[in-house]
């Protein structure tokens, strides 16, 4: 019952992210194309006329972080060997920054420093989580790779985006090393549900 619970969170918290920002680009001030290409995620999430749907984007962040830490504390601990303090760490810290991110908008000169440490604690703090992840489990099987695949790759695209913020392509590498975090909680969904 635990893995079904726990899976269905991952499944749901994955799906429900992918789905509002989809959401919320459609409405957003710019063709779906343009927004996706050329606008930053947290673009999304600012109240303004740009971003008629700016709460649903900053639900799907907040939710995402608290689906993070319910589904790795809840069920998936219990698929761990070693490093479990390693990926608390990085789990309270991958959370933590996209909470962040959904709380405090991108768009206040004010407060911009703590949106910009949230996207970064969450975007590197998962993609190592990823890695870790993968090297902490019983066995190396399919999913254990694929983990690793998505958390180098989520790395690597990352720190392309952090040298190059300048570029008008920088929300696409952005979203790129975002969504390995999102696809990984989709199939940790799924592979906690065929665990039972």
């Amino acid at each position: 019952m635990r893995n079904k619970v726990a899976g269905i969170v991952f499944i749901v918290g994955s799906l429900y992210y992918v789905l509002a920002e989809a959401v919320s680009a459609t409405f957003f001030n710019a063709s779906l194309f343009n927004t996706y290409s050329f606008h930053t995620i947290s673009e999304l999430g600012i109240p303004n006329v740009n971003s008629p749907l700016f709460w649903l984007m900053n639900s799907a962040f907040i939710l995402i972080g608290l689906t993070l830490i319910f589904g790795n504390f809840y069920k998936f601990k219990d698929f761990l060997v070693k490093n479990r303090i390693i990926i608390y760490i990085l789990t309270l810290m991958t959370s933590t920054g996209v909470i962040m991110v959904g709380w405090i908008h991108g768009g206040n000169p004010f407060t911009l420093g703590y949106h910009m440490l949230g996207a970064m604690m969450a975007i590197f703090g998962g993609n190592v989580l990823l890695i870790v992840i993968s090297r902490s489990m019983s066995e190396y099987s399919k999913f254990q790779k694929t983990t690793l695949v998505l958390g180098i790759f989520g790395l690597a695209v990352f720190w392309i985006m952090f040298f190059n913020m300048e570029s008008i392509y920088m929300p696409v590498f952005e979203r790129l090393s975002v969504y390995t975090m999102i696809i990984w909680c989709f199939l940790t969904g799924c592979y906690i549900i065929s665990r039972e």
